[in-house]
């Protein structure tokens, strides 16, 4: 019977996967110490992840770590043309379409939850943590556990911008603004909207500080 070789199984890729996961926070713009308390290691043990991998890719650290593009052998992104048109795209053009994602600070993310899908109604994706995902009929709404600053205006387009009110009056939402014309065009179109706070407006003590709109058009 042959004996299986003692200490860690080798990876056929540049880093380990310990490695590559705080590489990854490391360019998504965490610290080290957050690193730590996100993955529940010690920051030793962070530091070291980033000593290997530098050592590995002949970085000099932590800035050019951040500033390296490579990406997993076993990541999906491998399976597509990665020197072709879809990294480097032969006409020059960035082809930027619809926007994919935005983002929002929360104070509880499970509180933001439960707001934005029990009252928003909006369509829960996954949550990780103190992060969580929400679709907004193809764009994706990202929340965020953290310091709680203000932000720009959501707006939502809903066919009827009063009964929507209506609704979202029921469920609790403080409104800033009822529904309200604020444009017609020359063909008699007519642009309405509606302004309420979200919870984090308390914890700014403003309640223009954080809104969620609605947006409607009345064709004639």
């Amino acid at each position: 019977m042959t004996a299986k070789p003692r200490g860690r199984p080798r990876h056929d890729d540049q880093l380990t996967p310990a490695e590559w996961r705080v590489v990854e926070a490391l360019r998504h713009g965490m610290s080290a110490r957050v690193i730590a308390q996100r993955r529940a290691i010690s920051l030793d043990a962070v530091k070291f992840h980033i000593a290997n991998a530098c050592g590995k890719l002949g970085l000099a650290g932590i800035k050019e770590l951040r500033r390296w593009d490579g990406v997993a052998r076993h990541s999906a992104l491998n399976n597509r043309n990665l020197h072709g048109k879809e990294r480097h795209m032969a006409d020059g053009n960035l082809n930027l379409s619809a926007i994919g994602q935005i983002s929002r600070s929360v104070s509880d993310i499970e509180a933001a939850v439960a707001w934005y899908r029990d009252v928003l109604g909006l369509a829960h994706l996954f949550t990780a943590g103190p992060l969580a995902f929400f679709d907004c009929g193809g764009t994706r709404l990202f929340l965020s556990q953290g310091a709680v600053k203000p932000e720009s205006i959501l707006y939502f387009r809903v066919a009827d911008i009063h009964a929507a009110h209506e609704t979202l009056t029921k469920r609790g939402t403080h409104n800033v603004s009822v529904p309200h014309m604020i444009h017609r065009h020359e063909d008699g179109t007519e642009e309405w909207m509606a302004f309420y706070a979200d919870p984090e407006a308390e914890v700014l003590a403003e309640p223009h500080a954080r809104i969620i709109a609605l947006m409607a058009q009345a064709k004639p």
